[in-house]
């Protein structure tokens, strides 16, 4: 992973990696992925469009929401361990605390039509900001190891395998990403040699 440049800003404390994390879980209903790309790369600087790609992609491998992988990581990278739970704590603690809350409440409204709408709404917003996040990283591919050309067309077969196709993901990911991960190695083995 690329390490964090000293010309690149930094959280000044714990608290301030606290804080960022915390307002970023709350911006975000139904995936917060769209928002993390906005406050790290765009707002806060922390990461390139490059750094932030390339953890997410270490974030989606790893068991468990690609977002809080995300958190833990970049918790860790400013602040170690310390920030990795920092940064965790930041991601659960307020939502916890409002799921919480509407659970208590929500026997009254479930079944209410417009709840059910406002659900519905929130789910097409989040998955607006999820297509417009992978818009925006499109041109970080330019410096991927295996080009555009075949990222495009790895990005496509699995849309078409998911999509269309309705190809269970777990298979998807063994063979499209088996096969991402396989030409990835190629691509930077023959790179490094002179």
């Amino acid at each position: 992973m690329t390490p964090a440049t000293d010309a690149r800003p930094r959280p000044a404390s714990l608290w301030a990696l606290f804080r960022a994390f915390n307002a970023l879980a709350l911006q975000g209903f139904g995936g917060v992925l769209a928002v993390a790309q906005r406050e790290l790369v765009e707002r806060h600087r922390w990461l390139s469009r490059e750094e932030f790609l390339e953890m997410f992609g270490v974030a989606q491998v790893m068991p468990g929401p690609n977002v809080v992988n995300l958190s833990l990581m970049i918790g860790e990278r400013f602040f170690g361990l310390r920030g990795a739970f920092t940064a965790l704590m930041g991601m659960f603690l307020m939502p916890c605390l409002i799921v919480l809350t509407l659970a208590t409440i929500s026997d009254q409204f479930v079944n209410e039509p417009r709840m059910m709408g406002a659900l519905r709404g929130m789910g097409a917003v989040a998955s607006g900001l999820i297509l417009s996040t992978g818009i925006k990283m499109v041109p970080a591919l330019r410096h991927n190891a295996m080009g555009q050309w075949v990222s495009g067309a790895l990005s496509l077969a699995t849309i078409v395998a998911i999509a269309v196709l309705r190809v269970p993901l777990v298979e998807v990911v063994l063979g499209l990403g088996g096969l991402g991960m396989a030409w990835a190695a190629w691509c930077l083995r023959k790179a490094a040699q002179p």
